[in-house]
């Protein structure tokens, strides 16, 4: 197999499928036999060596097994995945996946890794209201597999504020609100992640803009901030003290756990019936 590289199609999905269905032959499995060997359905390697699915991590890891491909499809997987994002945007989706925990503060919109398929749609729908149905469905792809890191048998601890603002504009709608808020309340079931809810009732927030902290095993803390024009990773010691500072003082203005569940519940159920 070719090392994976600026040589490789445009489509990402077709080439990492083109490459599964290569070794897969070279092998000499059937996709029923693939499928039974990486414990998923015939029809979802079909949808992967046709280009119109790129497979899980779960999945390449599998083929990197069966094929004795020494971690090729899951670096190939991770280098497709990244360019789906913007450029600005992949170092984050790699920190995020590296960090023990993150801290993050929502101004207005619920965090990518949080988002519902409707939700991200109608989000990614309105920002480019030119661009093709496809690449659309593709961004929001993209943004779902990111919610891959809190599947994982060791996933990050995740604290997310979320103002007020997240849950009261409506995106995509009643329904597509409603489902949001749900999986929300879904996602606080995981011991792994907490919310709070910074109600409008607090005043003026400590911060205006959302901002996201990331703690490491045997790095320093990161902050990522991020406006209409792109974003940027901050490794400066001042700088994130500054905003784990601000971070405290959201915290300490913000609604309790419990309360914040019960708030999100109470939205759901006056805005979203």
């Amino acid at each position: 197999m070719n090392v994976f590289s600026g040589s490789e199609s445009s489509d990402g999905y077709a080439y990492f499928g083109c490459e599964v269905k290569e070794a897969r032959l070279h092998a000499k499995l059937t996709q029923k036999e693939l499928a039974d060997e990486t414990h998923y359905q015939p029809p979802y390697i079909s949808k992967v060596e046709n280009g119109l699915l790129l497979g899980s991590a779960q999945f390449a890891a599998a083929c990197d097994r069966v094929f004795n491909t020494s971690g090729f499809f899951a670096r190939m997987r991770e280098r497709i995945n990244r360019r789906e994002h913007p450029s600005w945007f992949e170092p984050y989706v790699h920190l995020e996946a590296e960090a023990e925990s993150i801290l993050d503060y929502s101004a207005n919109l619920v965090l990518g890794v949080l988002q519902t398929e409707d939700y991200a749609y109608a989000i990614y729908r309105t920002s480019h209201p030119t661009a093709s149905e496809e690449w659309v469905k593709r961004k929001v792809e993209a943004r779902l597999r990111r919610h891959e890191i809190l599947d994982r048998e060791n996933p990050p601890l995740l604290w997310v504020i979320l103002d007020e603002s997240c849950l009261r504009r409506h995106i995509g709608g009643r329904d597509v609100m409603r489902a949001q808020l749900g999986h929300l309340l879904g996602e606080a079931e995981s011991p792994h992640i907490t919310f709070q809810v910074l109600p409008f009732a607090t005043g003026a927030p400590p911060a205006a803009e959302s901002f996201t902290l990331m703690t490491f095993a045997e790095e320093p803390t990161l902050l990522w901030e991020e406006s209409w024009t792109g974003g940027h990773v901050i490794d400066s010691a001042a700088q994130v003290q500054a905003a784990a500072a601000i971070y405290d003082r959201l915290r300490a203005d913000a609604l309790s756990p419990d309360d914040s569940l019960a708030f999100i519940k109470k939205v759901m159920l006056e805005e979203y019936s």
